[in-house]
């Protein structure tokens, strides 16, 4: 302590002989100067977006405005309007718009004849099992269960709980149903949602609060894979958490531990893990994420919502499956859709936490709304009780030995599709295809191409990028005899085709994705979204 003093009493010796030539206001005026130095500096190394990213967009915002480079923008995007127009709106050319109200009502059959003209245009046809994921059963008579009971329903709305108690307990019975599946213990818990989407976004929501009310962190963070589903980053730009991407290993596309270690801080309030991941079928280390969740005191998240309905009846179909739900030590939720492996109409999913502690940060009350307390489980007020109906049939439908045999047929399925494409020349599976994913890339050609190839032969495969890659999501459509070699045969063909004549190959998408990932200033690719989407609310002009 002595010590202590002794260095303090020189400080201030030292700091009043720089400050005796000085005036009070000069004094003053430092050090305001100094303490604004300080708190920019600050301010700049815990933003939310690192320095070198923002320093990058300033650069490229100056770059865009020089007249030549604007200009240049400004042609190559309208005429990618014009090309993603065109190619949204040829499909439907032969339809009538309807862009007024009709001054008098339709009659029921003309209207249900326009319905399936409307239904029936496209060069996709899902019902042959061209599609990747999409539509995840081809079971007749589920469709007409659907149709029916989603009919018996569709006025209902668990927002009004006692006007619609049935419902009410379909909704609560799904979600014991999926905790059991899923090892939840007798505190598990979760809600329905209307899809992946609002699955994830409402269990950051959950963490985000969570951490803000009991760890006192204001500013959160959430650790994920750089595979993880985008929802997360849709979750963390609508509810203001930071979020923070670690890579994976190259060859199995898993999270890498050691970096998710390293990523976390003292604001690190979730970590993420897939089981599996949407664009290679891997399944992260689960076991390891939730072994570094009790470690660090943190949540931790699987998201299943592509294979959920799944993974939960791999092992009773034969399968070995890493571990991936509530009994791995850490898991405290888990995300999965209803709507695709477990087979219910669109816009069903479920939330599901340990306990709950969690979802009680996942609620939404007003408690001083003129119009009364308001409180909503989930982000929607009003809710469609007839998907609610619907999936709670589907689960009654399939009941436990119906989901297995589904199961066994799509991964049989993909891991004969897996072992197939491995015996051809020229391309290679990216990452483990463990559940319903096989992606394909190679290091001969631009893999692009073959995506367009497939295309003109009536296949429909979901591109991605870092790496160049696609895959095919199987479904039970992909389980129907000849499907999957056929498959097989395109792919095998096409690839042999584009190896021969390379050059011919290098248009369409083979071109956009390859401009795509190149481009340096990624709000270039942002807006070429935007184009998109304002694309797909285009009507044939007058």
């Amino acid at each position: 302590m002595e010590l202590i003093r002794d260095k303090l009493e020189l400080l201030r010796v030292l700091l009043n002989e720089q400050c005796s030539n000085l005036e009070p206001w000069q004094i003053v005026s430092r050090t305001a100067a100094i303490t604004l130095i300080a708190s920019y500096v600050y301010s700049q190394a815990t933003h939310k977006t690192p320095f070198s990213r923002r320093a990058k967009k300033w650069v490229f915002r100056q770059v865009r405005r020089l007249p030549m480079v604007r200009n240049q923008i400004e042609s190559e995007m309208v005429k990618l309007k014009d090309s993603f127009e065109e190619e949204l709106l040829t499909p439907s050319q032969e339809l009538a718009d309807h862009s007024h109200l009709p001054q008098r009502g339709m009659p029921k059959e003309e209207l249900l004849q326009l319905t399936k003209k409307y239904l029936d245009v496209g060069e996709f046809h899902w019902s042959e099992g061209t599609q990747s994921g999409t539509v995840y059963n081809c079971n007749d008579d589920l469709t007409q269960l659907m149709t029916e009971v989603y009919g018996m329903a569709a006025w209902t709305n668990p927002l009004h709980p006692d006007s619609f108690p049935g419902l009410r307990q379909m909704e609560a019975e799904v979600v014991r149903i999926a905790c059991r599946l899923f090892q939840g213990g007798p505190d598990s818990c979760g809600t329905v949602t209307s899809g992946g989407t609002e699955s994830i976004v409402l269990a950051c929501k959950a963490y985000r609060d969570y951490a803000r009310n009991i760890k006192g962190i204001e500013n959160p963070v959430m650790v994920v894979p750089v595979t993880a589903h985008a929802a997360f980053d849709k979750a963390a730009d609508l509810l203001d958490i930071t979020i923070k991407h670690v890579p994976v290993d190259p060859i199995t596309q898993r999270v890498d531990i050691k970096a998710m270690r390293r990523a976390i801080s003292g604001r690190t309030c979730l970590l993420v893990g897939s089981s599996p991941q949407f664009p290679h079928g891997s399944i992260d280390d689960i076991t390891a994420i939730g072994k570094l969740g009790l470690d660090y005191d943190i949540p931790v998240h699987v998201d299943a919502c592509l294979g959920g309905f799944l993974v939960v009846f791999m092992k009773q179909a034969g399968f070995n499956i890493r571990p991936f739900d509530f009994s791995v030590p850490g898991v405290c939720s888990i995300s999965a859709d209803t709507h695709k492996y477990g087979y219910a109409p669109k816009g069903s999913s479920v939330i599901l936490y340990s306990k709950p502690v969690f979802r009680h940060y996942q609620w939404f009350t007003c408690p001083d709304w003129p119009g009364g307390v308001y409180a909503t489980a989930t982000i929607g007020g009003s809710r469609a009780g007839g998907i609610i109906a619907a999936c709670w049939a589907a689960l009654m439908y399939h009941g436990m030995d119906g989901y297995v045999e589904c199961t066994k047929k799509v991964i049989t399925t993909t891991r004969y599709i897996a072992e197939e494409i491995r015996k051809i020349k020229g391309i290679k599976v990216m990452g483990v295809p463990e559940v319903s994913v096989v992606a394909i890339g190679s290091d001969d050609f631009n893999i692009y191409a073959l995506s367009d190839a497939m295309k003109k032969r009536g296949w429909n495969l979901n591109a991605l990028q870092f790496p160049a890659c696609l895959h095919l999501c199987c479904t039970m459509l992909h389980t129907k005899e000849g499907v999957a070699n056929r498959f097989i045969q395109d792919v095998k063909e096409l690839t042999g085709e584009i190896l021969a004549n390379p050059e011919e190959h290098k248009g369409g998408s083979a071109a956009i994705y390859g401009m795509a990932q190149s481009l340096p200033d990624r709000n270039l690719v942002n807006e070429i979204t935007w184009i998109y989407l304002d694309s797909l609310y285009a009507i044939k002009k007058k």
